[in-house]
């Protein structure tokens, strides 16, 4: 009786290990070269933007840092209403939840609020000819769009992300 209790406890702390290193993997899948993300860790970041070319692909980079904006309508995320969260491609920073989503014309994916009021920052934008706020990461920095006073109550804001810059995860129920 003793042994087969050995056993069974073997058996489940493997078990257990798998399913942990499954998790981990789901979120880490893609960032293995990427020290700084991390789904938990709020702390602001400070890292040269030299050292993000270093990690990041050509495409994020192109958003994320040199403030990019992929084609309207071409995004993996501007159609998108499973539920889940979003979170920062560039540093796993929660940012958006899809219970905040709307469906909007713009051709972008588009939020009427934050997760949390610290998940991004603003930044005033008069870049081509006009006068908007740019939506930042709060963690990284990244450049992830911009936001307007368009948008749907209870808000009235919309979030008009790039899905370059975002990753999603959907809930599990």
């Amino acid at each position: 009786m003793r042994r087969l209790n050995i056993i069974l406890f073997i058996c489940s702390a493997l078990l257990l290990a798998q399913c942990t290193n499954a998790q981990k993997h789901t979120t880490m899948a893609g960032h293995e070269n990427n020290p700084y993300y991390s789904r938990t860790d709020t702390t602001h970041l400070h890292v040269t933007d030299a050292e993000w070319k270093k990690i990041l692909s050509d495409t994020v980079y192109d958003i994320a840092r040199d403030k990019g904006t992929e084609w309207a309508f071409t995004g993996k995320y501007w159609k998108t209403d499973v539920k889940g969260t979003y979170y920062c491609a560039v540093c796993g920073n929660p940012l958006f939840k899809s219970d905040a989503k709307f469906a909007s014309t713009c051709g972008w994916p588009s939020f009427y609020e934050p997760l949390r009021p610290n998940s991004v920052r603003y930044q005033e934008d008069h870049s081509h000819g006009m006068d908007r706020s740019e939506v930042l990461c709060g963690r990284c920095d990244s450049h992830l769009g911009h936001i307007f006073d368009d948008g749907p109550p209870p808000t009235h804001k919309r979030f008009c992300m790039n899905s370059a810059v975002l990753e999603f995860e959907p809930d599990t129920k």
